[in-house]
């Protein structure tokens, strides 16, 4: 269990050994890594803000190197995004604090039953790789720093090779809730991620339709 709340780590402690669980708290991001990549353990309760590293940095480290243990993971952030940053980066659940203590229980439960994470499989346009569990881009083997709303958007556009989507489309599955305002923020993330994934001089893996939206190029149109 990975808790900077000393008050919050020791109860946790106490009621997770009474049901009989044997357990290791951690307050700092760097410790916990560190012992996550070295010890096996059965599942992991990870807090967002920690010193060191915070939680997304010690989930996404843990899902690279291959650590596939069950992750759930605890924050006072409750907005859409921040959750689902949390899961992207490989986290298998997400509990906002405050929280009842027998729903932890239940959570942890169910990601026991569960057993290690299947990792989703790695979606592949030519030289262009995407590994959603990981949380890693790549292009020819070289790794690309995309932003979470990048990586989604990049996701979903090679989940769907060679079909037109539309702007309200990658709006409604990337951005979530959004207004007709918001068309132009989609050309804004499709421009940068193309300055990330694009080799000079080459064309772009993602094309423009005009009035309707965006495709992904045929790995042998790029």
């Amino acid at each position: 269990m990975v808790e900077d709340d000393a008050l919050l780590a020791a109860a946790l402690d106490r009621g997770l050994r009474a049901e009989g669980y044997s357990v290791q708290v951690v307050a700092d991001g760097v410790d916990a890594l560190h012992l996550a990549a070295h010890d096996e353990y059965d599942a992991m309760i990870l807090d967002l803000l920690l010193p060191g590293l915070n939680g997304y940095r010690v989930c996404s480290r843990l899902r690279a190197a291959g650590v596939d243990m069950p992750i759930l993971m605890l924050t006072a952030k409750d907005g859409v995004w921040d959750e689902a940053e949390g899961l992207d980066t490989g986290a298998d659940d997400y509990l906002v604090k405050p929280f009842r203590y027998p729903v932890l229980l239940a959570r942890l439960r169910a990601l026991l039953r569960r057993g290690p994470a299947r990792l989703p499989p790695v979606l592949r346009c030519g030289p262009l790789a995407l590994d959603p569990g990981r949380h890693l881009c790549e292009y020819d083997g070289t790794r690309l720093e995309l932003t979470p709303r990048e990586f989604a958007l990049l996701r979903y556009l090679m989940a769907h090779p060679g079909a037109v989507l539309s702007r309200s489309e990658l709006l409604e599955h990337v951005w979530g809730e959004y207004d007709a305002a918001d068309h132009n923020v989609v050309e804004v993330y499709v421009s940068s991620l193309r300055r990330k994934i694009d080799p000079p001089g080459s064309a772009s893996a993602i094309e423009t339709v005009r009035g309707v939206g965006y495709r992904l190029r045929d790995a042998d149109a790029h």
